[in-house]
């Protein structure tokens, strides 16, 4: 049975558990290193408890454990979870040494201050945690743009030059086989078997632009998405767009590579932001059959003319001005989609806008 307590012993644990959520607050909007808050969250639970000196407070998370003291083998305590997206990742307990304490000597109201403080502690780890796996994305995205932008280098210069390579081999060999002098047939085996070469090498520049890495697995695609645009909302909220994602099925996966697929939507919503006018709304529609799932992005903007829509995929071709588009965005979306074996289309949106199809199968493996 629950030890009774005065009104003024009431009023007394009131303030104490006010200020020990003010204090943990404090103590998260401070911005210190993560494992650094939790011990002086730890520090500030244990002045909140009514015998706080013989109270002992653990919090686990993770790997790592902290605690204000040496915990004995036999204790009774008040507890919490710490969960973080819907997974358990670690607990609060608040420990009073046996025999001296039993349940009785906690209170009700200590139960519920617990609760409330591991639902702020929760709050901050996932803030954390997210915002580690933004600013790890972000470097990855820029690393793939990176690699993407000198994939379509390399790809247009080795373009350029296969097809001169290609008249100086032809015309080598045409000369050799109608010149009867030794001299000019060994000069020109030499300019064939360096035109050879030079041919090698392009080849190889060529099969480099098309090889991006990847990182190819099954994941569930509405997180991914999901956190892309959470990542654009910024850009959305400053250009007063909104955005609407409708998914058909929220357990959709797919093998795919995380990071490119991101650099997909960001590519094109980006674009769709710079295009669509204040007030107006881009939609994100998600949908599958058996083999394969579509992402529709419309949006409500200027649109793309039929004069230039068979050009928008073309390395370094853009509409923007001088300085505001390098022209590779699409020219990387389309290397993407191409190399996860899918397919991508722009058509007009209704009644004005844009549409971008894309189509990528579920298991690329069943594709040749």
């Amino acid at each position: 049975m629950p030890i009774s307590i005065s009104t003024e012993e009431k009023l007394k644990e009131r303030i104490k558990e006010l200020t020990c959520l003010y204090d943990i607050s404090t103590a998260i909007i401070k911005g210190e290193p993560v494992l650094e808050t939790l011990q002086e969250i730890v520090n500030i639970l244990k002045v909140a408890w009514r015998f706080s000196e013989d109270a002992i407070v653990e919090l686990t998370f993770d790997n790592h454990h902290f605690s204000t003291d040496d915990i004995p083998e036999k204790t009774v305590f008040q507890s919490n979870i710490l969960a973080v997206n819907d997974s358990n990742v670690g607990f609060v307990k608040i420990h009073y040494p046996l025999p001296k304490y039993s349940e009785d000597h906690f209170l009700i109201d200590e139960q519920k201050l617990l609760n409330k403080a591991c639902l702020e502690i929760s709050a901050f780890i996932e803030k954390k945690i997210n915002l580690e796996k933004e600013i790890i994305l972000k470097r990855s995205i820029e690393r793939v743009d990176r690699l993407s932008i000198l994939g379509e280098i390399t790809a247009g210069i080795a373009h350029e030059l296969n097809t001169p390579l290609g008249n100086i081999l032809g015309f080598a060999e045409l000369i050799k086989d109608h010149s009867d002098d030794k001299q000019i047939s060994n000069d020109i085996s030499k300019i064939i078997n360096a035109a050879i070469y030079s041919r090698e090498i392009v080849k190889k520049l060529m099969f480099f632009s098309c090889e991006m890495p990847q990182n190819m697995e099954f994941l569930f695609l509405k997180p991914i998405i999901s956190e892309a645009l959470l990542l654009l909302g910024p850009n959305l909220k400053k250009a007063e767009i909104s955005c609407q994602l409708i998914f058909e099925d929220d357990s959709l996966k797919a093998q795919i590579d995380n990071i490119q697929l991101t650099q997909v939507l960001f590519n094109i919503l980006l674009n769709s932001i710079y295009a669509s006018p204040k007030g107006s709304q881009i939609l994100v529609h998600v949908y599958s059959d058996k083999e394969n799932f579509y992402i529709d992005m419309k949006d409500e903007g200027t649109g793309i003319s039929e004069e230039i829509k068979p050009k928008i995929f073309e390395p370094f071709f853009t509409t923007k001005p001088i300085g505001e588009g390098s022209g590779l965005g699409l020219s990387v979306v389309h290397g993407i989609i191409k190399s996860h074996k899918g397919n991508i289309e722009a058509k007009n949106n209704t009644p004005n806008g844009t549409l971008f199809e894309i189509r990528l199968p579920l298991n690329s493996k069943t594709w040749p």
